[in-house]
This record gives C-alpha cells, sequence and structure tokens, in this order.
C-alpha cells in the first residue's frame, strides 16, 4: 500500500509547481489542464474562466511522489491539519531547503537544535502548505 499528498491550490497549481521546482527540486510528471479533460463533466464545478488551471498534476520531491490540482478554483486554499516533512542528509541542506521553502511563507518555528535532531524547523509556504524540516541523527 502507497499513501500520497493530494494538494488543492485553488488556482495556484501552476506556481506552487513553478515554486517547488526552485525551492526543492521538483520534477513534474504529469499535467493537464481542465481544457484537457478526455470527457467534460456534464456540470463543471469550476467557472468558466479555469479552462487553463490544473485538473491534474504529479509531481516528484526526492523520492515522494505528490499530486496536486487547482480544485474548484475559487482562490481560498484550506490545507490544515497536516505537514509535510522533509528529511534533510545534514543541517547545511535542512538551512538550504527551509530558506527555500519560506520565501514568502511564515515561519512556525525556526530551524533550531532539538532534543530530538540537530535541525528541526517548521514554516508555512506562501501557499499556505505546512512543512517540517529535520536532520535525522
Amino acid at each position: 500500500m502507497k499513501v500520497q499528498p493530494y494538494l488543492f491550490f485553488e488556482g495556484r497549481c501552476e506556481e506552487a509547481l513553478e515554486f517547488y521546482k526552485t525551492a526543492l527540486g521538483a520534477e513534474v510528471i504529469m499535467l493537464m489542464r481542465f481544457k484537457d479533460n478526455p470527457e467534460p463533466p456534464e456540470v463543471s464545478m469550476t467557472p468558466p474562466e479555469s479552462e487553463n488551471k490544473i485538473m491534474h498534476a504529479s509531481f516528484h520531491i526526492g523520492d515522494t511522489d505528490i499530486m496536486a490540482s487547482d480544485g474548484r478554483c475559487s482562490g481560498q486554499a484550506v490545507t490544515q491539519g497536516f505537514s509535510l516533512c522533509i528529511k534533510a542528509d545534514n543541517e547545511a541542506e535542512a538551512q538550504r531547503l527551509f530558506a527555500n521553502i519560506s520565501d514568502g511563507g511564515q515561519v512556525q518555528m525556526p530551524l533550531t537544535k532539538t532534543f530530538f535532531s540537530p535541525q528541526f524547523g517548521m514554516v508555512a509556504d506562501r501557499f499556505g502548505v505546512s512543512w517540517m524540516v529535520i536532520v535525522d541523527h
């Protein structure tokens, strides 16, 4: 069994994918826009002007597959109750990744030494996605 995160950006998915490419080295594997749906729904759940928005995307960050969409293109992305955790190989990598993902976001806990890690920090990125960066002992 495999569990994969699926993120809804409510109209900012393409911007998020570009940010994750730069900040985390993400690689987009698949991208389909609403206008490319081979079976358009009988009743659209998205505004008419959303035809160029992303219906579904799949991307890699390291060894992890993540899926994403613009969802209903409401402009009101809500990502609560979870965090994505990045395990960095060393403190320098943790500092680089934390700085990158923090750009335009809100640091919730600065990257610091804890009893369980030489480097751990928490941040909500510019899209509201919560991230934890940690270096394993």
